[in-house]
C-alpha cells in the first residue's frame, strides 16, 4: 500500500512538473533572442538562458571580447558604405581610371558599391564573420585612401549638407544603445563599474546634444537669401543620354535646357581640330575593327579623312559608360549608333546657332606633330571661321593667354585654379573653372565681389548640385543635365528656425526615451527576484521564482 501511495505521489508531482514546464515555456518565449541565436548558429529554436546574479556579466568572456570587434566592424563597414555612396558622383572617373589601368571597360564602381552594401548588410544582421568584415572594410578604406584619397573631400562636403540628418540618426542609435547600457549598468554591483559603463555613454550623448551649436550647413539659411539656380553646362554633352563628344550628345544637352557645352579638343595630323577626350581612339570608336594595328596610336597622329571613317556611337551600348543610360526611343538608338567623330568647327556653329556657351580643354599635340607649336593659333583660326560670338567662348587654355586676349578680347578668360583676386584681375580672368572638391562658399563670395564667377565640375548628384546652389555657384559642369534641370530648389534646404525645432525635438524626445528605458530596467531589477539555484532555469522577469514558491506551498496529496 505504501509503495502504491509513493507511486501515486510521484505521478501527481510528475504531472505538476509537466504543467509547470508548459507554463514556463509560455513565459520563456523570446522571439528576438531566438532570432539572434538563429542568425549566429542557424539553430532556430527557443532560446533559454540562466539568469546571472547581480553584479555578474550575463555574457562569457569570449562574448565580451567579441562585442568590440562587432562594433568596430559595424563602424568601418558603415564608413566604407557611406564613402562609396557619396562618391557616386565620380563613379565614371573611377571606371575611366580602371580602364586606363586594365585596358578594358567595366563598371567597377558598381562592384565596389555592391561589396560595401553587402558587407554592411552582413554585419548589420549580426551574421558570423565579423573579423572578415572588419578586415575587408579596413583594407578597402586603406586602399581607397591611397588610390582615391580625394574622395575624403567629397565626404567632407557631403557632411555639410547631411550633417543635420546624420545628427538625428546618431541620436536614434544612442537611444537604441541605452537599452544594453542601462541593463548592464543597473545590474552592476559596484559603483566603479556603473561609472565605467554609463560615463562614456553620457559623455557621447552630451556631445551629440550640443554638436549642432558648432554645425555649419550652407543649406540652412534665411528665406530670401538663396541665390539663383546655377547654369548647367553639359560635360562632353549629355553622356548619359548619348555617346560623349558627339553631335547627338550636344543636341541632347540643348534639348534639356543646358546653358553651355563642354568638350575636349585634339588636333589631327593635318590640322583639323576635333573632339576627343582620350589620348587614343580605343574606348570611344570602333578602331579595333577598322584599324586593329593602330589601337594604341595617339589620336592626334590620324588624319581627318581617316578619323571620319570611324564610328563613335556603337561603343555606347556595348560598354555602357554609366549605370543609368537612358535612350528612350528606337530613333534615338539608331541616331546614337551612327554617330561619328565631331569637328570643332561644327561644334562651334551648333553653339552659336543655339546661343550656348562653350568651354573646352585644348590638348597640345605630341612631339613630332606638325602643329606641336602652333596648336593655339590653329584653334583660334577655326573659332574665328565658325562665326561664334566671342562672349560665348570661355577660354580655358593658360598657354599664350595674353596673346589670345589681345587677338580675341571678347573671349571670357577662364582660369582652372584658384589664385588671389589681384592676380586674376591682372590676367583679365572673369571666370574660374574648379573641381567641385574645391567648393567653398567663402571663396565664391570673395570672387563674386570682384565680378569673377565660378563654375564647378563634374557635378552629377542632386545633393552635390544642391550644395553648389546653396554655396552660391554660378554654374556647374555635369553629365546629368536631364536630371538636374528638374530641381526647383536645393535638397535639404531649411531655415534656421526649422532646424532649431528639429534639433530641440530630437534632443527632448531622446532624453525622454532614454530616461524611460533606464527607469524600466531599474524597476525590473528592484521589483523581481533575481536569484535562482544553479539547477533551475530562470526567466528574465522572475516568473519562475514566483511559480516555484507557490508550488512549494501546495499541500501534499494524501492518499
Amino acid at each position: 500500500m505504501e509503495a502504491g501511495s509513493s507511486s501515486f505521489k510521484k505521478l501527481k508531482f510528475g504531472k505538476l512538473k509537466v504543467v509547470r514546464q508548459r507554463l514556463l515555456q509560455r513565459y520563456e518565449h523570446q522571439p528576438f533572442v531566438s532570432c539572434l541565436a538563429g542568425f549566429y548558429s542557424c539553430q532556430w529554436k527557443r532560446y533559454q538562458r540562466r539568469r546571472a546574479e547581480p553584479g555578474k556579466c550575463c555574457c562569457k568572456m569570449r562574448e565580451c571580447m567579441f562585442f568590440p570587434l562587432l562594433v568596430g566592424a559595424f563602424f568601418f563597414s558603415l564608413v566604407f558604405l557611406y564613402m562609396c555612396g557619396e562618391a557616386k558622383n565620380d563613379y565614371n572617373n573611377f571606371d575611366w581610371y580602371n580602364y586606363e589601368t586594365l585596358g578594358f571597360w567595366f563598371l567597377w564602381s558598381l562592384v565596389l558599391l555592391s561589396v560595401a552594401a553587402l558587407l554592411f548588410t552582413y554585419i548589420t544582421l549580426l551574421l558570423i564573420g565579423t573579423l572578415i568584415v572588419l578586415s575587408c572594410s579596413v583594407a578597402a578604406l586603406f586602399v581607397l585612401s591611397i588610390l582615391w584619397g580625394d574622395q575624403w573631400e567629397t565626404v567632407r562636403l557631403s557632411l555639410q549638407i547631411t550633417a543635420p540628418y546624420l545628427h538625428v540618426g546618431a541620436i536614434a542609435i544612442m537611444v537604441l544603445l541605452s537599452w544594453p547600457v542601462a541593463f548592464h549598468a543597473i545590474r552592476a554591483d559596484r559603483k566603479v563599474i556603473q561609472v565605467i559603463i554609463v560615463g562614456p555613454y553620457l559623455a557621447i550623448l552630451l556631445f551629440l546634444f550640443l554638436i549642432p551649436l558648432g554645425m555649419y550647413s550652407p543649406c540652412i539659411r534665411q528665406m530670401g537669401t538663396l541665390g539663383p539656380k546655377p547654369d548647367l553646362i553639359g560635360h562632353r554633352g549629355a553622356p548619359m543620354l548619348a555617346p560623349e563628344n558627339t553631335e547627338m550628345s550636344f543636341q541632347k544637352t540643348i534639348e534639356h535646357g543646358g546653358a553651355g557645352l563642354e568638350t575636349d579638343v585634339t588636333i589631327s595630323y593635318d590640322g583639323v581640330p576635333f573632339l576627343m577626350h582620350d589620348r587614343t581612339l580605343r574606348r570611344t570608336t570602333n578602331i579595333k575593327e577598322v584599324y586593329p594595328s593602330d589601337i594604341t596610336e595617339n589620336a592626334a597622329f590620324f588624319s581627318w579623312d581617316t578619323l571620319q571613317k570611324l564610328n563613335a556611337g556603337k561603343w555606347f551600348f556595348k560598354d555602357k559608360p554609366f549605370s543609368s543610360i537612358c535612350v528612350p526611343s528606337k530613333a534615338d538608338r539608331n541616331w546614337a549608333m551612327n554617330q561619328t567623330i565631331y569637328k570643332l568647327s561644327d561644334f562651334l556653329r551648333l553653339a552659336e546657332r543655339h546661343n550656348k556657351y562653350v568651354i573646352f580643354d585644348l590638348y597640345r599635340p605630341p612631339d613630332k606633330h606638325p602643329y606641336r607649336n602652333s596648336w593655339v593659333n590653329r584653334t583660334l583660326e577655326v573659332i574665328f571661321e565658325s562665326g561664334i560670338r566671342p562672349h560665348l567662348v570661355l577660354w580655358l587654355e593658360n598657354s599664350m593667354r595674353s596673346f589670345v586676349h589681345s587677338v580675341a578680347p571678347g573671349f571670357q578668360q577662364t582660369m582652372g585654379r584658384k589664385a588671389p583676386v589681384e592676380d586674376l584681375l591682372m590676367s583679365n580672368i572673369v571666370k574660374l573653372n574648379l573641381a567641385y572638391k574645391e567648393m567653398s562658399s567663402e571663396d565664391i563670395r570673395k570672387y563674386a565681389e570682384a565680378n569673377i564667377t565660378t563654375n564647378f565640375y563634374v557635378i552629377n548628384e542632386p545633393w552635390l548640385f544642391s550644395l553648389a546652389w546653396c554655396c552660391g555657384a554660378h554654374s556647374v559642369t555635369t553629365n546629368a543635365v536631364h536630371i538636374l534641370k528638374n530641381l526647383n530648389q536645393p535638397l535639404f534646404l531649411m531655415t534656421p528656425k526649422q532646424y532649431n525645432i528639429m534639433w530641440i525635438l530630437t534632443d527632448l524626445t531622446s532624453m525622454l526615451l532614454i530616461s524611460l528605458i533606464f527607469a524600466l530596467h531599474w524597476w525590473r531589477e528592484r521589483s523581481f527576484s533575481c536569484c535562482a539555484k544553479d539547477d533551475d532555469p530562470m526567466l528574465e522577469n522572475g516568473t519562475y521564482n514566483k511559480f516555484k514558491t507557490e508550488l512549494n506551498n501546495m499541500p501534499h496529496v494524501a492518499v
